[in-house]
Parts: C-alpha cells; structure tokens; sequence
C-alpha cells in the first residue's frame, strides 16, 4: 500500500483525460476531415453557422487545438491549482454538450464515462483547492 498512499487520487484522472485530449487534438488538427462523422448528428442550424462562418475544417482544427490546449493544462500537473479546477470543468462542459448535441449513438457510452471521470475530477479539484 506504500506507493499508492502516496499518489494524488487525481493524477489517474488527469492524465487518462490528457492523454485522451492529446490524441483527439492532434489527430483533429492534423486529419480534420477524418472527424466530419463527429459534426454530421449536429443540429442543422449549428452546422449552418460552422458552414457560413467559420469552415468545417477550421472548426475541426480549433476544436483540436482547443483539446491540444486541455490536454496540457490536465498533464501539467506544476501549474497552478486553478488551472486544474478550469480544465477539468470545461472537460465536463465539452463532454456535456457532445452528449447533449450528438445524442445516443453506438458511442454514448464512452462519453457518459468521459462525463463522470471529468466529474470526479472537477469535484476533487475544487475540494482540495
């Protein structure tokens, strides 16, 4: 039991939603049109607006750098406290709105999981904060 009195009960948590964040960033800035399947369940008006305003493409590519950006903030764990307790909600908000938007699809269950561990996370992040 030595090494696990030890360990942050977040840092499980923080680098599993990192490292996710790191990988769906990347491949979203590096491989946008290998996400449209992700804007397809999407209400008409908002692809509407993503279509006329910005570009499905540079939607698709802030949207990574966006996650690029949470992916740091989750695995950096030397920065402030704050920073934890802003990326892990916006963790739950962007799980939320996938859920939400996207609705129940072969992949819902993944994101329930993704919703309750960033809910976990918020939770620990501001009780300790």
């Amino acid at each position: 039991m030595g090494i696990f009195a030890r360990v942050r009960v977040e840092l499980p948590l923080r680098f599993g939603l990192g490292a996710m964040f790191l990988y769906s960033g990347y491949d979203l800035v590096m491989h946008p049109t290998g996400w449209y399947w992700a804007v397809r369940p999407l209400p008409q008006a908002v692809q509407a607006f993503i279509n006329a305003n910005i570009g499905l493409d540079r939607y698709l590519m802030l949207q990574g750098a966006g996650e690029l950006v949470l992916a740091f903030l989750l695995i950096a764990w030397f920065l402030p406290r704050w920073t934890l307790v802003l990326a892990s909600f916006l963790t739950v908000l962007e799980m939320a709105v996938i859920l939400f938007f996207v609705g129940v699809s072969l992949d819902t269950f993944r994101d329930i999981g993704l919703l309750g561990g960033a809910l976990s996370l918020w939770l620990i992040s501001l009780k300790h904060n």
